[in-house]
């Protein structure tokens, strides 16, 4: 367990620890703050208090370098982390998490709510204050933080997250193991350089997850969605993952495109499986039983179809199919119900 690192100007700083080794992890934590706040600076980021079984046992090794107001970080924990609940403190930056492996899980915040970070993903930012985090044990990830000044009005309130192996990410992660090995022989033009060089691929990196849900697209996109779904009605393995992989999309970027007409994916195909449902208990030569419509229509089972199907029409399927005659089938597919949504309970 060590810190490096020439005497850090203001520009730039890096430093180096392992807590793994025997007897090192309860002093790991502190030596780790110690490196950070001496080389890094808390006006790039401000440190969180720590839960106390953190502090007791920080098994974390890795490199942290410091470009301007830029800092990479590469840790791997062997040891699980969590901050303190109300972590607090102001900030105005852009941060980045990427997961090789492991999970990273963000505490609420305001706009986001919890987001975990799985292996392969990351997931960029804007940070108005410390919130709350916490690290499985085994992780290998990397974090960045970034001045906000370029990239707050590129995110908006977005979180933007996505996998690990696109080329513009591959292009950023090699650019920062550059870092590391460089910064100490960058002049302060070089420094400035490695920073701009950060945002501008940070850029691309967000950009890259968002540039094919411009406004204009997402009623195209929703329709040729719903198309698609309405063939699939039956198939097991419909879902939003697997209509966006279809439509060479992400998913967040399928459901950007629902939610811009107040709309949500698994909601639809839950809607258009209750009616295709009730258009069948209504035929005059009805041949399947109430289980046998929920395993057609893909609901666990009849128990779930029902509370659906009640929820929705405001009556069993039983029920409804004695009274058929009286009810017939609406018009619209896809009626607005008053109620709040419920998770979706097919399969």
């Amino acid at each position: 367990m060590h810190g490096t690192g020439a005497a850090a100007d203001s520009a730039r700083g890096v430093f180096t620890m392992d807590s793994t080794a025997p007897g090192a992890a309860p002093q790991g934590l502190e030596v780790f703050r110690r490196g950070w706040q001496t080389q890094i600076g808390d006006d790039v980021f401000q440190l969180p208090d720590f839960s106390p079984d953190t502090v007791g046992d920080f098994r974390v090794k890795g490199s942290v370098t410091k470009v301007h107001n830029a800092a990479i970080a590469d840790l791997h924990a062997a040891s699980a982390t969590r901050t303190a609940d109300v972590p607090g403190g102001g900030q105005d930056l852009v941060a980045m998490y990427v997961v090789r492996r492991g999970a990273w899980t963000l505490g609420n915040s305001p706009g986001y709510g919890d987001q975990t970070v799985s292996a392969g993903q990351f997931l960029v930012r804007h940070l108005g204050r410390l919130t709350a985090f916490e690290t499985s044990a085994d992780l290998t990830a990397k974090f960045l933080v970034l001045p906000s000044d370029e990239l707050k009005p590129l995110l908006g309130k977005r979180a933007v997250t996505g996998g690990a192996d696109s080329a513009e990410m591959r292009l950023l992660t090699a650019m920062t193991d550059m870092i590391h090995m460089t910064v100490g022989e960058l002049g302060p033009a070089g420094v400035a350089a490695a920073q701009a060089t950060l945002v501008e691929l940070t850029k691309a990196v967000a950009k890259g997850r968002f540039d094919d849900v411009e406004p204009r697209l997402a009623p195209a996109l929703t329709q040729a969605a719903k198309d698609l779904a309405d063939r699939r009605l039956a198939d097991p393995w419909l879902s939003p993952a697997m209509l966006a992989r279809e439509l060479n999309v992400s998913v967040r970027t399928l459901h950007r495109a629902f939610a811009a007409a107040g709309e949500q994916v698994s909601t639809y195909i839950r809607y258009r499986r209750l009616h295709e449902a009730r258009l069948a208990l209504s035929a005059p030569s009805r041949r399947l039983s109430i289980s046998e419509l929920a395993a057609h229509w893909q609901f666990a089972d009849s128990s779930h179809f029902t509370r659906a199907f009640k929820k929705h029409y405001g009556q069993t399927p039983s029920e409804y199919a004695r009274s058929s005659a009286s009810f017939p089938p609406p018009s619209d597919p896809y009626a607005a119900s008053d109620e709040p949504d419920e998770p979706d309970e097919s399969r």
